[in-house]
C-alpha cells in the first residue's frame, strides 16, 4: 500500500469551488444588505418627526399645575417656556425644533407656538410644517 500523505488534486479542486461558491454567497447578501441600509436614511418622515415632538410636547402639558412663563415668535425662531424649566425652541436656519438643548425634530419648515384661553382654560396651539406637510394641535394645560 501506498502512504497517503497531503491531498491529491481532486480535493483541491473541490476545496476551491466550495470555498468560491460561500465567498459569492456572502458577497451578494453583503451587497444587499448594504444597499438596503442605504435606502433607510433616505428622506425624513414627516409623520414620524410629528409623532415625535407631540410625544414629548404632549407630556409637558399634561403635566399637573404647568405653566407658561413665555411664548414668543420672531423671524429667526420661536419659543416656548413652562415654569418647570422645559423651553420648546424652533430654529428656522437648523430647521429643527430643540427640547431644551436636544434636538428632538428636524425638517421643520415652519413652527409656531401660541398661548390662549378656551372655556377658562389655558391653551396652547402649535403650528407645524415638516417638508410639505402641515399640523396644527390645540393642548389645554392641566389644572
Amino acid at each position: 500500500m501506498k502512504s497517503e500523505r497531503g491531498i491529491t488534486l481532486t480535493s483541491l479542486i473541490v476545496y476551491i469551488i466550495s470555498m468560491l461558491i460561500v465567498i459569492s454567497i456572502v458577497s451578494v447578501l453583503t451587497t444587499y444588505f448594504y444597499k438596503n441600509i442605504k435606502n433607510i436614511n433616505y428622506g425624513i418622515n414627516p409623520l414620524n418627526e410629528y409623532t415625535r415632538f407631540t410625544s414629548y410636547f404632549s407630556n409637558e402639558v399634561n403635566t399637573e399645575n404647568i405653566k407658561i412663563l413665555e411664548c414668543e415668535q420672531n423671524d429667526n425662531q420661536s419659543y416656548i417656556v413652562f415654569d418647570n424649566g422645559v423651553q420648546y425652541t424652533f430654529v428656522r436656519q437648523n430647521e429643527g425644533i430643540y427640547h431644551n438643548n436636544a434636538k428632538i425634530c428636524s425638517s421643520v419648515k415652519e413652527c409656531t407656538f401660541s398661548t390662549g384661553i378656551t372655556n377658562g382654560n389655558e391653551t396652547v396651539t402649535v403650528n407645524l410644517k415638516i417638508e410639505d406637510k402641515t399640523y396644527n394641535n390645540t393642548y389645554i394645560l392641566k389644572k
